[in-house]
């Protein structure tokens, strides 16, 4: 299936699951591709993606640079484990091969999806690569048969806010009482 004339996401009908390959043209370096597939959270790459994602939030959160074992503690407390199938999925986003860029979907009920652990590293900010995870992981989403999408997000995470306004989410009241959420967004998907 084709989003976008530049975006191509294909779903493999054995497995279910959903890649999308999307040309990104970053500043001075020409064309570069974005790759997105499901991919086991608890892979090295996905690993570590996922230690850059809380070693940022977490950072920004608290305004200085966060521990090892905080990023350790972080994973213990705030677990990945609904981000497996059949209630959910990991992505992970690779920019010429490189993996630069994660996320996960989770159901919350048979209707309602909820993104999570959005995350791409400031290396490859600007070059498409929020886009090409919000496309694979609202499919994985389809799939899972959610017809909407929630997330939460904090203030100070302006560029998440952007990303998900963007691309067609809208805030909405309080879902959760998650202790960081600030803000709620909303993006229905039939």
């Amino acid at each position: 299936m084709t989003t976008h004339s530049e975006h191509r996401t294909q779903t493999d009908t054995a497995t279910g699951t959903s890649t999308a390959s999307v040309p990104s043209t970053a500043t001075g370096t020409g064309t570069r591709t974005w790759t997105v597939a499901p991919e086991p959270f608890t892979t090295p790459d996905a690993t570590v993606l996922r230690r850059a994602y809380y070693a940022e939030v977490a950072g920004r959160y608290w305004k200085r640079t966060v521990t090892e074992a905080e990023i350790d503690q972080g994973l213990l407390d705030f677990p990945d484990d609904g981000l497996l199938p059949p209630t959910g999925q990991f992505v992970v986003g690779r920019l010429d091969g490189e993996p630069l860029a994660c996320g996960g979907i989770r159901l919350l009920d048979p209707a309602t999806a909820e993104l999570t652990r959005v995350y791409v590293d400031q290396r490859a900010r600007g070059t498409g690569g929020g886009a090409a995870l919000l496309e694979v992981l609202e499919a994985e989403a389809r799939a899972l048969g959610a017809e909407r999408v929630r997330l939460d997000t904090r203030s100070d995470l302006v560029e998440a806010r952007a990303l998900y306004t963007r691309h067609g989410y809208a805030e909405i009241p309080a879902y959760n009482a998650g202790p960081y959420a600030e803000h709620w967004f909303e993006k229905h998907l039939v």
